[in-house]
């Protein structure tokens, strides 16, 4: 199988010219490529002369989507991988969130996309809420996003037209497609989109057809799919890793796990793009700083008074911008008490 070019990896033309020039100045042996799967103590690197494993130490610093430069080892004695990490290039269009656990900090599920496919399944009960938590990653991201309904083969066409009514409110800029990889319909306009120079990420719960739809774009079984469970429709984890595929007619895909959960990790302008029938209103609000709680001229209380706009809507918009400032706050504590501890560390050497 001959080894992808650089744009069929996902670069643009600007991109491909600067990779080249710097490796005119690099010494011979360096490479770059792409970042395709990050595995403990090594990841995968996609090149124009083929792929290489590349050994890392701790914690990886590179995140599927990364574009890299790598060196040989001088030796090749840890594990059978003989390159090393020389450069991480800058991102751009990177999707975020909170890790999970209780460390309020960043995780990168992807870099350097243009499109960000959000999954979400029709055989279950649509949460406007939890597309609105996927839509708010998605946009802070940089990238476009999209999104898809999928399965449409299992429901009939009035669920669907409900469904694609209520998706298609939540944003008046969002593009709404709706999807079975069985059947095919709506497989063509996705694939549009996936082009080359292009890179489409994947987002979505656990069962919302992300590796089927891969599949189905790759024309082949490149990733595993798994079945659903009948008793709650929840699907099985069959992708428990970020993964970037080539697609044979041309740009990148980036599959990633189901997501059970979704800190916010976004800026306010992220959830701004979700909630523009809200942000549309504040410019008519009697007080610049209006937080539409309680405040007299609201626009957007008097909105919802008037049935125009849902008050789920509103108390969704709080949430998320509470949750993202709460992460926030507790991101910059932990980097002041990591600030202190260093700084103790770095005195108590000194006075040793």
């Amino acid at each position: 199988v001959a080894a992808p070019s650089l744009a069929a990896l996902g670069a643009d033309a600007d991109l491909c010219r600067d990779i080249g020039e710097m490796l005119v100045d690099l010494p011979p042996g360096v490479t770059a490529g792409r970042v395709s799967r990050v595995d403990r103590g090594r990841f995968q690197l996609l090149t124009a002369v083929g792929p290489f494993a590349v050994a890392t130490k701790g914690v990886a610093p590179v995140c599927v989507g990364d574009w890299c430069l790598v060196r040989p080892l001088p030796s090749s004695d840890r594990q059978g991988v003989a390159t090393e990490l020389l450069e991480v290039l800058p991102r751009r269009a990177s999707l975020i969130r909170q890790a999970s656990g209780s460390r309020a900090e960043p995780q990168a599920l992807a870099a350097n996309i243009d499109i960000v496919l959000v999954l979400v399944p029709l055989d279950r009960d649509l949460s406007p809420r939890q597309i609105e938590r996927f839509l708010a990653l998605a946009w802070d991201s940089g990238a476009q996003p999209v999104l898809v309904l999928t399965k449409r083969d299992l429901v009939d066409s009035e669920t669907a037209a409900a469904a694609l009514a209520a998706s298609e409110a939540i944003g008046s800029d969002l593009t709404v497609v709706t999807a079975s990889v069985v059947s095919g319909v709506g497989v063509d306009r996705i694939a549009t989109m996936v082009t080359l120079g292009t890179t489409v990420a994947l987002l979505g719960t656990s069962g919302a057809g992300k590796s089927s739809l891969v599949n189905a774009l790759m024309g082949s079984d490149a990733v595993k799919t798994g079945e659903v469970r009948q008793a709650d429709a929840k699907g099985r984890h069959t992708t428990t890793w970020r993964e970037l595929v080539v697609v044979p007619t041309g740009g990148t895909l980036i599959d990633t796990p189901g997501l059970r959960e979704l800190g916010m990790w976004v800026d306010e302008e992220g959830i701004d793009a979700v909630f523009t029938d809200i942000t549309d209103l504040e410019g008519q609000c009697r007080f610049n700083d209006c937080a539409h709680g309680n405040e007299p001229g609201c626009a957007v209380l008097a909105a919802i008074a008037a049935g125009t706009l849902p008050a789920e809507r509103l108390a969704s918009y709080h949430t998320l911008l509470g949750e993202s400032a709460d992460a926030a706050a507790e991101n910059d504590r932990r980097l002041t008490n990591e600030e202190r501890k260093n700084s103790r560390q770095r005195s108590g050497g000194g006075r040793r």
